[in-house]
């Protein structure tokens, strides 16, 4: 019972840094579009 309760701790913290790690980089994708130049051709 303390292994499966260890695993499913361990894959709720695995989801989280997930989720943060994609947040992340969408946050990035945004700002990098936000400051890109203008294609102007």
């Amino acid at each position: 019972m303390k292994k499966l309760l260890l695993l499913v701790i361990l894959a709720g913290v695995g989801y989280v840094v997930y989720r943060q790690v994609m947040a992340k980089k969408a946050e990035q994708d945004l700002w990098s579009e936000a400051t890109m130049e203008p294609d102007l051709r």
